[in-house]
Order: C-alpha cells, then structure tokens, then sequence
C-alpha cells in the first residue's frame, strides 16, 4: 500500500483542520479589497465630475433673508389705498430770522372831479320877438299857418357874433331846409343840447371842437326859410334828452 498522499488529499485535510479560518480569513481580504476598490471608483467618478463647468442656472428655492442694516429700523407704512392720494410733507425747515417788512398804506386813488356845474348866457343879446310853443299853436306869419315853436327868437342885426350858451362839445353843424345853418352842442350833463338855427352860411366851429360859455360859435344870418319873414334874428332851442325845453327856463336875465 502506497503511503503517499496527493497534494489535494493534504489541501483538504488543511482545510478540514486549520485551514478553514485561512479560508475565511482571505475572503473576508477579499472583500475587503474590493469594497475599497470600489470605494476610490466612486470618489474618482465624482471627482471627475466636479472639475466639470456647471452649465444651465442654478434655482434657488426659498427666499433669503434681509441681512441686517446697520442703521435703526424703520417700520414700512402700509401702501396707499387705490384712488387715494398720498402727501408726504417734507421735513420743516427752521426758519431763518428775517427782517419783517412793514407794508406800506396804498396811495388812496384821487376822486374824480366832478364836472363843474354848468353856467348859462345869452347867445345873443336882445329881444324875444317869438316864444317857446312846444305844445300850444301859434301862428307863423312866414308860412302862413299855426305850428309848434320849439326855442325861442332872439332879435340881433345881421352879422352879429352868436356865443355858445354854456360849456360843450360841437356835435353836428348841418344845413336844415327850413331852419338854415344849424350848430349843435352837447353840454354832456343832464342830457342838456343846444341848437342854434338861422346862423350865416359859414360858422367859426366844427364837430368835434371844446367850447365855453361865451365861446364865439358864428354869426347871425337869413338862412331860415321857415322864418324869412320875421326881423333879423337867432333861433335858440334847448333839448334835455332828445326834448324840447323853454330855454328861458335857463337864461339869466338881461
């Protein structure tokens, strides 16, 4: 009988005996060996991938908070409500001391002079050989019939200067068919206008002109058709608002 032993019959008495913890003694090695390859394949993938750029943008989830100022805290005022108008008054000023200036009393506007009252003369001096008639009728030897008179006839020689009765402005010199040359002044109070009729053909004003009392306005003529008949005379008449008035009621006496 042959007492040799094969080399697997040694191995697998090793193993049965002692061998048996060398067996699981390297195979936990071998675990841990490949744990730890696997563990630096791992990192070096992940480090591989950390060198790589970043591409997109990155989200931030959350929303970060204030970081704290330095100065006091101010509490936010609530927005303004809509259609409401909101006003912020600035801060006041410290008013400066500055000279107070008294004012001054205004210049009381001067009163308007009045018109100084008006003065009356005689246009020409002499005889009243026909009366005012506005309403009753009185006979015209001239033409022949019985009529209004509106003024009065003053008996003067041809050529005789007529004044102006009182102060006024010129405001028509005109032919009339019946009553001549006629002059027209507006004493611009009262409503107060003077006619003077039967004037020569030229009188010495024109509409437009100032005149005072005693102004020289013209001369005594024969232009009147309607009073031919009767002795060299003026024809005076006084309107007061468009109406004849007595002019004797304004004449001083002679």
């Amino acid at each position: 009988m042959n007492n040799k032993r094969t080399w697997i019959e040694k191995l697998g008495d090793f193993i049965s005996g002692k061998g048996f913890y060398l067996v699981v003694l390297i195979c936990v090695a071998a675990i841990a060996l490949s744990g730890y390859y696997l563990v630096q394949g791992v990192r070096g993938g992940l480090d591989e991938t950390l060198d790589q750029p970043v591409s997109g943008s990155a989200a931030i989830r959350g929303t970060p908070s204030a970081a704290p100022s330095a100065g006091p805290s101010v509490k936010p005022t609530a927005p303004p409500a809509a259609g409401s108008a909101q006003i912020t008054a600035p801060p006041s000023a410290v008013p400066s001391a500055a000279p107070s200036i008294q004012p001054q009393p205004s210049a009381a506007p001067a009163p308007s002079a009045a018109p100084a009252p008006l003065v009356f003369t005689w246009p020409v001096k002499g005889t009243i050989i026909a009366g005012f008639s506005a309403e009753a009728l009185a006979y015209s030897e001239t033409m022949g019939d019985w009529r209004t008179h509106n003024g009065v006839d003053i008996a003067a020689s041809l050529g005789a200067q007529v004044l102006s009765a009182a102060a006024g402005t010129v405001s028509a010199v005109y032919e009339d068919d019946l009553m001549g040359t006629v002059v027209e002044i507006d004493h611009g109070q009262n409503g107060l206008k003077s006619q003077y009729a039967n004037l020569a053909a030229v009188p010495t004003v024109q509409v437009g002109d100032e005149v005072s009392t005693g102004t020289v306005i013209g001369s005594v003529g024969q232009t009147a058709a309607s009073e031919s008949g009767r002795a060299a005379h003026l024809h005076y008449a006084l309107l007061k608002e468009g109406y004849p008035v007595n002019p004797a009621d304004y004449l001083p006496e002679q």
